[in-house]
């Protein structure tokens, strides 16, 4: 298929194009429907009611998903009443403007899914500072907005029962996607013309995407009961497809190499260039693989890579053959990782062949799921906790209420005009916690706001049917929901024209409504980058420490269970998977990081180049202790390796010495004191033992220069 075809169709089947679909929909038909009884002002508010609670329809099970609309639709209500009595004098409302803002914007202590309710909150109070309405119609029509996101809800809930698999299905679908990308980035590694140090700065990056839809997975799958124990081939597919993209992403990520010696000693054989087009083909079989799960269809693997795995052997023998005082054991053990992924690849091709998906489907039972999701605490205390200085969150939610406070007296004095509440709507969307994605999200809504109303104006001018344009109104809604998450420019570039047609419609002027839209939209993101830099600033360099904590203790714990099976012991499946997870997701958290310090203001960036070279040595790390781990977990019997033994709780010992100059409690273990070392050991260690030996003295060395740029990172 081609790859620009198959590239919309997939978006058509993703989750972001079924967002903006019902979102679209649960907003759309209350006004639709009431419009042909002649009650289209109640269907508006209705409307007004949903698109205020569908900003908590995130992706995640349908249990979180229901709670949490639930709770919002009560903040949804009372601040609707207590807004449109606080309006009637304007020192109350500036008051309850500044407090509201503050307490909803503390809600990101409790993650994102609270953060979310926090913003719905927070929308409903800016929409309803400018309407007019006498106290004694506050209630009546808070309690129809009420009714607004009590349908949402139900129809989101109702939407999701249709098909509860398609969710995880979608989800599952982009998160191969991001293997695949990783993959073709693992593969320029081994072309000469490639720079090595922007491979690795694209590798970490996309790393924050493949863990990013990785945990949204675990959350739809480990989360919900439906899906991990049902015993449908249906939810056995995903779990198991799931399970093996986890290792298949470990292999991918276990298969580091020093790409400078190979490119020196290789890059005129040509071998180099055959692993890479050999990588960028598997990685067209994942992104067929995304194409299956997101489409739902059966597909027959088509693609058999060992006959080119076998013409691959013989060059590499060739190449060992001409030149004896070369060694190709490298090239061989590339070989040996580019078999391992073939299967990898079939055996999930397998799940979705027709003629095997029945086969083999059975869900593992020795692994536990459940440990595999986060679960978020929602006690008191962790609110009244982080009202100091020292909480992030805390400096966020001051930060916010004052900017709304500026935000509006400028909309009352300077922005006079019929919806000045876009000033505020501007801040509340562009001001984040951090610098960077303040920043990031100020230019984006920028250029969305002019390009959106260019078209907007342009498309009112010269269109000038009233069906066309409701037709376009749709096409722009869905657009702006599709790409809320996947793209803010393009979401933003739809959402305006959307927004002006949408006002052509209820009889306001298209000119003077473009004209405040993109003036207030000027004046809300002026305050809101100003404030960013000025109030209560966050810089990454300040927390920096914690993040590098934070990675060294997930690789210390992950050492931890190789020296548990280096001792002899039977390390189960469940805790290696974990280890292996906080690795991931911490290194994704560090990579983040980085990415967000590189976009700060020049004068702020410390350390950058330090911070960039652990971000380096974490990866090669985190590779080789995978790479020796998946071997260790895989042998149903361990005999001791008290020499490995030994350079293994060497490596913890200095990473715990790093952990400790960044303010951090080390890690303690107890491995490996009692071992007893049967005769057989003490004689000449096999070509095994020996690579083993070899391995874990490259990660003590790591080790090693980890401690010494934590050292250079903290002067």
């Amino acid at each position: 298929m081609n790859i620009n075809t198959r590239e919309i169709k997939s978006f058509f089947y993703s989750q972001y194009f079924s967002d903006g679909l019902r979102i679209s929909i649960g907003i759309l038909l209350p006004s639709l429907v009431l419009l042909e009884f002649n009650q289209f002002e109640l269907g508006l508010t209705l409307s007004l009611g949903a698109l205020c609670i569908c900003v908590i329809d995130n992706p995640g099970p349908i249990s979180h998903k229901r709670n949490s609309m639930a709770v919002g639709n009560l903040c949804l209500f009372l601040v609707a009443a207590i807004t449109g009595f606080a309006r009637l004098n304007i020192f109350t409302l500036g008051l309850e403007i500044t407090l509201f803002s503050f307490l909803f914007s503390m809600f990101t202590v409790y993650g994102n899914r609270a953060a979310s309710v926090g913003t719905s909150s927070l929308l409903i109070m800016i929409f309803m500072m400018d309407k007019a309405l006498p106290a004694n119609g506050v209630l009546a029509y808070s309690a129809i907005i009420l009714a607004g996101g009590i349908w949402y809800m139900v129809f989101s809930i109702i939407f999701f029962g249709i098909r509860p698999y398609r969710a995880a299905q979608q989800t599952l679908g982009e998160n191969i996607a991001d293997i695949a990308k990783f993959l073709r980035i693992k593969a320029d590694f081994y072309l000469p013309e490639k720079d090595i140090d922007e491979s690795y700065r694209r590798l970490v990056s996309q790393q924050i995407q493949v863990s990013q839809h990785q945990d949204a997975v675990r959350e739809l799958l480990f989360k919900s009961r439906l899906l991990v124990r049902e015993s449908t081939g249906a939810s056995r597919i995903l779990v198991l497809t799931f399970v093996d993209l986890v290792d298949m992403f470990e292999q991918i990520m276990a298969t580091h190499y020093d790409y400078s010696y190979i490119r020196e000693k290789f890059k005129d054989t040509g071998i180099l260039n055959e692993f890479a087009r050999i990588l960028h083909h598997m990685a067209d079989e994942l992104d067929d693989i995304a194409f299956i799960v997101l489409s739902n269809t059966r597909h027959r693997h088509l693609k058999d890579f060992n006959i080119e795995l076998e013409k691959l052997k013989l060059k590499i023998d060739a190449i060992g053959n001409s030149n004896l005082e070369t060694s190709n054991l490298v090239l061989k053990k590339i070989l040996i990782n580019l078999r391992t992924l073939s299967e990898s690849i079939n055996n999930i091709y397998n799940y979705y062949n027709s003629k095997t998906s029945q086969k083999s489907t059975e869900v593992r039972g020795d692994v536990e799921y459940s440990q595999f999701v986060t679960h978020q605490d929602y006690a008191p205390h962790i609110f009244f906790d982080n009202l100091t200085l020292g909480s992030g969150a805390f400096k966020h939610a001051l930060r916010v209420a004052l900017v709304c406070l500026v935000g509006f007296v400028t909309a009352k004095t300077v922005a006079q005009g019929h919806h000045s509440y876009w000033v505020l709507l501007t801040i509340i969307v562009i001001l984040k916690p951090g610098f960077s994605l303040s920043k990031q999200r100020n230019y984006q809504r920028l250029i969305g706001t002019i390009g959106g109303g260019a078209i907007g104006i342009l498309i009112l001018n010269f269109i000038p049917d009233t069906t066309a344009q409701f037709i376009f109104l749709m096409v722009f809604m869905i657009g702006a929901y599709s790409f809320q998450r996947l793209n803010y420019v393009v979401s933003v570039i739809f959402m305006t024209p959307y927004v002006l047609i949408l006002f052509k419609f209820l009889g306001v002027g298209l000119l003077n409504v473009a004209q405040e839209r993109i003036l207030d939209t000027l004046i809300g993101s002026s305050i809101a980058f100003i404030a960013s830099y000025v109030i209560f600033p966050t810089w990454e360099f300040e927390q920096i420490q914690e993040t590098l904590r934070d990675v060294i203790i997930a690789n210390i714990n992950y050492l931890i269970t190789i020296a548990e099976s280096l001792s002899g012991k039977i390390t189960g499946t469940t805790m290696y998977k974990l280890a292996r997870k906080d690795v991931y997701v911490k290194s994704a958290n560090l990579s983040a990081a980085f990415e967000r310090m590189t976009s700060e203001p020049k004068s702020k960036q410390r350390k950058v180049k330090e911070v960039h070279k652990f971000v380096v040595l974490n990866h090669i790390l985190s590779s080789y202790i995978a790479n020796i781990a998946s071997g260790l977990v895989k042998k149903e019997t361990l005999q001791p390796h008290p020499e490995a033994l030994k350079l293994v709780k060497k490596s913890i010992s200095v990473l715990n010495e790093s952990c400790k100059k960044l303010q951090s409690q080390p890690v303690e273990f107890n491995i490996g004191k009692n071992v007893v070392v049967p005769d057989v050991e003490k004689q000449e260690l096999s070509a095994e033992d020996n690579l083993l030996k070899e391995q874990l003295g490259f990660i003590n060395k790591i080790s090693y220069d980890i401690a010494k740029i934590t050292d250079n990172i903290l002067q």
